[in-house]
Formats: structure tokens, C-alpha cells, sequence
């Protein structure tokens, strides 16, 4: 078994059945789902767009390979309406983004997934919920906690927690 983190998005569509969704299929296809993070709200990363992300983090013991695991969460995506188009380039609104942040702590570069996701450290979207359910844990490349990548992230964009649970 390895302990992985997904993160959840979504700024379209009613986000919280998406997410009550998506936790239901990653729970029944790629594992157990052991933690989930609160749910924050957070601008949009990349691109303009009027709605605000929903964002939660799942920690799931699975025993699926990584490459199957990241095929399986694409799957999951396009079930739940996420339209993919080949060749473009940017970012985008989405019904759902479901972003493997860490595979244990291997490093993996495959043509179907990198991890430790490559832009995380980047991010205050990831890096904070990460530091709510693992904050002591090393990132395998930087040899930093994602408390460290936190204090040293220059991501200015607003994350904030709001109320929600889980039906």
C-alpha cells in the first residue's frame, strides 16, 4: 500500500456534488480514502475567470501503480463531464481537476504522470490544505516540509477556508 494525496478542483458546475462524487469513485476505484482536508475556496491559478475554485485534499492508501492510479483519476474526470481538449494550450474553468500532488515519496516522470506534481510548490491551493493533513511531510525532490514550501511560497492568491461537510 502507498499513502498518495489527490487534490480536488473545481470552479463549474454544483462543486460540492462533484466533489461528494468524486470522493465516492476515488473511495470505490483507487483505494481508501484515510484523510480529507476542509474545503478552501481559491482564486483562480493561471487564468481569469469569475468563479472561484473549490479545493479539498484526499489522502488514499491505494495499491494501484501510479500510472493507473493518474489513468483512473482521468477517467473519473471525464465521467464527471471534464472536457479535455487535445492541443490546447492554458488554463481553463473546469468541472472537476483531480491532481496526484504526491505518490508516497517516490519521484516518477512517465508520459502519464510526474510526481511529486511539478508545480506545487507554486501553489497556495495545494500547499495549504497539505500542510493541514501532512505538514511535516519532505517534499522527495526539495528535501523541504510542506510547511517549509508554504513559508517560502510567493503565490499572493487568497485561499480561505470555508464551512462545509461532507454528506
Amino acid at each position: 500500500m502507498v499513502t498518495c494525496y489527490v487534490l480536488f478542483g473545481s470552479n463549474k458546475g454544483d462543486r460540492f456534488v462533484l466533489f461528494d462524487k468524486a470522493y465516492t469513485f476515488i473511495n470505490n476505484r483507487c483505494g481508501r480514502v484515510t484523510g480529507v482536508s476542509s474545503f478552501y475556496e481559491s482564486e483562480p491559478w493561471g487564468f481569469k475567470a469569475r468563479n472561484w475554485f473549490l479545493n479539498c485534499l484526499l489522502m488514499l492508501e491505494t495499491e494501484l501503480p501510479a500510472d493507473e492510479l493518474m489513468k483512473a483519476l482521468l477517467q473519473i474526470e471525464s465521467e464527471l463531464g471534464r472536457v479535455r481538449r487535445p492541443g490546447k494550450r492554458g488554463y481553463a474553468s473546469r468541472t472537476v481537476d483531480l491532481d496526484l500532488i504526491y505518490y508516497g515519496a517516490e519521484t516518477i516522470d512517465s508520459k502519464v504522470v510526474t510526481v511529486p506534481h511539478p508545480r506545487l510548490h507554486l501553489r497556495r491551493f495545494v500547499l495549504v490544505p497539505l500542510c493541514e493533513l501532512c505538514p511535516d511531510f519532505v517534499h522527495p525532490v526539495f528535501h523541504l516540509t510542506n510547511r517549509e514550501l508554504l513559508a517560502q511560497c510567493e503565490d499572493a492568491l487568497e485561499v480561505r477556508k470555508i464551512e462545509a461537510t461532507m454528506s
